[in-house]
């Protein structure tokens, strides 16, 4: 492709890091990994970290830290990755798909309180890509019910809603950082948390159960292999150095496209804005207007695709999902998810996309829509 739909920004300073984690005695569980887990505990503004190969691991492990499991049921959107919806089926319990807000595209508030039941035992709301949900309204309905509330800020990391970081308002947080986000550690995520018992039994689920005063070969409970090696501990800590930097350069992508699709009746652009909440943008997503169809949609990128320009369509709803049609419930009507699934197109999207890139895309797709 001649504009791929992500592109990881590696530095020098990226690559001396890791070198110099291979110059040295210690692979895994060392140094690197305690000053990654206490650099993002203070950039997010919560009290502790653990480090883990995904996150999508550690959504599992929060889940299972929090004693989710059989009979239990968890709220999550249909319209996000797959992943959450795996890491609750992970953790042996039950999701329930509630409808999303259309102007934030993350977890309706009123749809999340009407679905909760006698088994429902957490909240997961998903950052949708990268924008804060309504979390004022969310903790207060998590409160009143008593259960626990995850934040998924896999997409959102450096995102803000009423001045504090989003992974720390929730009983836990959790960020990944694959290639595609606004930072990367090639593969990872963290769990955030002020919970000192949740961090002490995620730091052992993380490990194969083993305690910390324990022997290598002595286990306290049942646990995964989801360590997080130090070579990608020593990538996090360089890119975090910078994030803020890439999040403003990210903020003026998504400018620089929404000047460039103005005006198009053919196009739902995101907000840019909102009074109590800053985006840490992943993806510049569109909706196509009503007028247009799935297959549409999907001609336009395998159009754009022929044209050198890679495109996405985040997401596909998860309870229609082959693996998903006989798991898990539906709360209420889905209708909103299924008909904006079928008209986004997410563009390209990354750190050090020019301007000439982002006219080109917009040009591009411009031409497209009008057949």
């Amino acid at each position: 492709m001649k504009i791929p739909l992500s592109r990881p920004e590696i530095r020098r300073a990226d690559s001396a890091a890791v070198n110099a984690v291979l110059r040295g005695p210690r692979l895994s569980l060392g140094k690197k990994l305690e000053e990654f887990e206490r650099a993002v505990a203070s950039y997010a503004g919560a009290k502790h970290a653990v480090a883990m190969n995904s996150g999508t691991s550690a959504l599992h492990v929060a889940l299972a830290a929090l004693g989710v499991g059989p009979g239990d049921e968890v709220i999550v959107p249909s319209f996000a990755f797959i992943a959450v919806a795996n890491a609750v089926c992970h953790a042996q319990a039950t999701p329930v798909f509630v409808e999303i807000e259309p102007d934030t595209l993350t977890l309706d508030p009123v749809a999340v309180e009407r679905a909760i039941a006698r088994k429902t035992r957490a909240i997961v709301v998903v950052h949708t890509f990268g924008c804060p949900a309504d979390m004022g309204k969310l903790l207060t309905i998590a409160r009143r019910h008593r259960i626990a509330l995850i934040e998924d800020a896999c997409e959102a990391i450096g995102a803000e809603f009423r001045g504090e970081k989003v992974g720390s308002l929730g009983r836990a947080g959790i960020f990944a950082f694959y290639p595609n986000k606004q930072m990367t550690t090639g593969e990872g995520g963290v769990l955030i948390t002020n919970d000192d018992k949740l961090t002490a039994r995620a730091r052992r689920l993380r490990n194969q159960g083993r305690g910390a005063s324990r022997d290598w070969l002595d286990q306290e409970e049942i646990g995964f292999s989801y360590r997080l090696p130090e070579l990608n501990c020593a990538l996090g800590i360089s890119q975090l150095k910078r994030l803020d930097s890439v999040i403003r350069r990210r903020e003026k992508i998504a400018k620089e496209y929404a000047r460039g699709l103005a005006g198009n009746s053919d196009i739902e652009l995101p907000r840019l804005k909102f009074p109590d909440r800053r985006i840490s943008w992943f993806t510049y997503t569109v909706r196509l207007s009503p007028r247009f169809t799935r297959a549409d949609r999907d001609a336009i990128v395998k159009q754009m695709a022929e044209r050198g320009i890679e495109c996405g369509r985040y997401f596909a709803p998860i309870h229609l999902q082959p693996s998903y049609r006989r798991i898990g419930r539906r709360s209420g009507d889905l209708s909103l998810t299924e008909a904006t699934a079928e008209r986004t197109i997410s563009l390209p999207f990354f750190n050090r996309m020019t301007g000439r890139e982002v006219g080109t895309v917009s040009r591009t797709l411009a031409r497209l829509l009008q057949g």
